[in-house]
């Protein structure tokens, strides 16, 4: 069942100025409840307002967003509720933090929802936990952490709000790869505890090619593709005229492939290539004539 829908969605800026620009138009797709989407596509090609519109942070030129079927801007005065059940993590969402504490940080979103202290304590608590920030971490000011708890802080400020649909725009950049891989393992424990629908917003092919169920790529404003992830990255050559490249793994799998080896069509994680070789290896070890001894 489709949790959040888009019809004919479309965003101008600078509107009757010389600077009039199309961002996104005319996009139509449908987040399954439960599902985790992947969003991908180069610099420009309308990610990040195409996602801004998805919790009325930006209202459509024209086109709706329906939540639960119905339009986000029906009740333009009730916008601030949609965004407390769709949750918005923007890129550098660290530069957001400002109260004294942590624990403060991460519970502003569940007071202004209406909540007691007592259940938005609990609220932020339990957030810290899916987003892997230790206990001692609460009550230290948020600009003491580094720069990977900052950014799970930010994070759990908006999993508090248990929103329906959780949006996150380029999470992991400006991370080092342990932190970035912690980071998605982390928002893919919340989703499967929480089983709600996530929208991952990234440049990293091999960020999406881990996380996702289904994968829309956008390209100058439009809706390029939309499809299951291996459906998607086994396109690679379409996916190149965009500018835009195949997760590395599955790219050597391939390559791998035409050089004999019987390697699955779309290879999406080094654990799925780990497996693939192993039992490929495994084959042809016991396939092999053993070896001759000298007399």
């Amino acid at each position: 069942m489709a949790i959040l829908t888009t019809e004919d969605l479309t965003y101008q800026y600078g509107i009757g100025t010389p600077f009039q620009k199309t961002a996104v138009e005319q996009v139509s797709l449908s987040l399954e409840e439960g599902e985790f989407l992947g969003v991908i596509g180069h610099t420009g090609s309308g990610k990040s307002t195409l996602v801004q519109m998805l919790n009325g942070l930006i209202r459509p030129t024209s086109g709706r967003v329906l939540l639960d079927g119905k339009d986000i801007w029906e009740e333009p005065k009730k916008i601030r509720s949609v965004r407390f059940r769709v949750g918005m993590v923007f890129q550098y969402p660290e530069y957001q933090l400002f109260e004294e504490t942590v624990l403060k940080d991460i519970m502003f979103g569940p007071k202004n929802m209406g909540l007691s202290e007592e259940e938005a304590r609990g609220r932020a608590v339990e957030a810290a936990g899916f987003a892997g920030l230790k206990k001692e971490l609460l009550e230290k000011s948020p600009f003491e952490l580094s720069g990977g708890e900052k950014r799970r802080a930010a994070i759990a400020g908006v999993i508090a709000m248990d929103p329906d649909v959780l949006i996150l725009d380029e999470p992991t950049a400006g991370l080092d790869p342990r932190g970035r891989d912690v980071l998605l393992s982390q928002i893919m424990q919340y989703h499967k505890a929480r089983k709600n629908t996530v929208l991952l917003v990234s440049h990293s092919m091999e960020d999406i090619g881990r996380t996702a169920d289904r994968v829309l790529v956008m390209n100058g404003g439009h809706k390029a593709m939309l499809g299951k992830t291996r459906e998607v990255f086994s396109k690679g050559e379409e996916l190149k005229a965009l500018g835009l490249q195949i997760p590395q793994i599955t790219a050597i799998m391939h390559r791998l492939k035409e050089l004999g080896c019987p390697a699955e069509d779309c290879v999406l994680t080094v654990d799925e290539a780990l497996h693939t070789l192993a039992s490929f290896l495994k084959a042809r070890t016991a396939g092999a004539e053993p070896a001759g001894s000298e007399e």
